[in-house]
This record gives structure tokens, sequence and C-alpha cells, in this order.
């Protein structure tokens, strides 16, 4: 299990620090609603993110083969998709570099203004953007590869799960919390993201995504 921890630590970092969620946090905290629209983000994030993970892993399972073959077609599709990542991170670090530094989507201006239900669909959709995609299947497969029971493989989901949306779930707790000390916090953390989350999740993804290559061509 210890390898298998130390695959997901670095591929759950890179979803935890996803630039579209945190920006979507921020929006909703601060909001009029944030209480209710916050918790109902977080669970939907919640949600999201475990299910594709474990459906990452089922499907890995599923791959044909005898063992080795199995363990030979893990590592191919690990260096596909740790090939995927790394570029996605160049295309969004070009794209980056073309539109100066711009804004986010239109639609994270008005999340604020979203009810419960929507911002908690919100949450389950933004698994399913192609970079969540690949870091669940990629943290499927290391699942998958350590070939341990099924109470052990929950506990890598839940793992990967609770770290991949930990900078959604603890400003929404503490700003439910102590609402006047995060506020100044997240006006602030609004204007960092605004200037430079892009460029750091993409140079994560470049980064995971050669890690992700690294293991598949070792497996």
């Amino acid at each position: 299990m210890g390898q298998a921890l130390l695959q997901l630590i670095p591929l759950a970092l890179a979803a935890a620090l996803s630039s579209v969620p945190i920006t979507a946090t921020i929006f909703i905290l601060l909001s009029e609603s944030r209480s209710r629209s916050g918790l109902g983000f977080l669970v939907g994030t919640l949600l999201g993110t475990f299910a594709t993970v474990a459906l990452a892993a089922v499907a890995g399972q599923a791959l044909p083969g005898r063992p080795r073959e199995h363990d030979a077609l893990v590592g191919k599709v690990e260096v596909a998709i740790g090939s995927a990542l790394v570029l996605l991170g160049v295309v969004t670090l070009a794209r980056r570099s073309r539109a100066g530094s711009g804004s986010g989507p239109s639609w994270l201006d008005r999340i604020g203004t979203f009810g419960t239900l929507s911002v908690f669909g919100i949450g389950l959709a933004l698994n399913l953007r192609p970079k969540a995609i690949l870091l669940a299947a990629a943290a499927g497969l290391a699942i998958v590869g350590a070939d341990l029971a099924f109470r052990d493989n929950l506990g890598l989901v839940v793992f990967y799960t609770v770290i991949a949306t930990c900078t959604v779930g603890v400003p929404i707790v503490a700003t439910i919390l102590f609402p006047r000390r995060m506020e100044p916090r997240l006006l602030s953390a609004k204007g960092w993201i605004a200037a430079h989350s892009t460029t750091v999740g993409a140079a994560m993804m470049i980064l995971i995504g050669g890690f992700v290559v690294g293991v598949g061509l070792s497996s």
C-alpha cells in the first residue's frame, strides 16, 4: 500500500491545486448564501471525486490479460495518461501566454447567485473536466497496480478524495465557522488566483504528467 500512497499523493495534490474548483469555492464563499451553497458545492465535489476515482479503479481492474499482460497494459495506459497531462499542461501555458492574465469563465462570476442544487451539480460536473478525468484515471491505475484487497482499495480512494478536495473543503468549513476572519483572506486569495493559478496548475500538470509517464515505463 505504501507504494500506492506515494503515487497517489502527487496526483491528489495536482487535483487539489486546480484553479477552477478553488475559484468557484471562493466566489461561493464571498456570496450571501455561502453556508448553504458552500456545503452543496462541497458535497458535490466530494461525491464526484470519489465516484470518478472509484470508476477508474474498477475500469482498471477490468483491463484484459493475464497478470503480467495486465500489468504491462496498465503501464501503457499510464504512459498515455501521463503524456496527455503533459500535453494539456503545455497547451494551457501556451493559451495563458497568448491571452495574458485574462479572467476565468463567465459562469464563475455568477456562481455565488446559483442555488444549492445548482452548485451541487457543478461540484459533480467539475470532475468531468479533462484534467480531473486524467488525474482520476491515473489514480485509479495506481490503486489497481497495488493489487490490494477491496477494503484497502476503498481506503486509497477515500485518501485520494480527501486530499484532492481539501482546497475546497477546508475554506468552506473555515468560512462557515469563522466568517469574519476568513473574508479578507478570501479576497486576498481571489486576487492571487486570478494572477497566478493557471500558470501554477499548468506547471503542476506537466510535472505530474512526467511522473505518471515514469511510473508507467517502470511497470
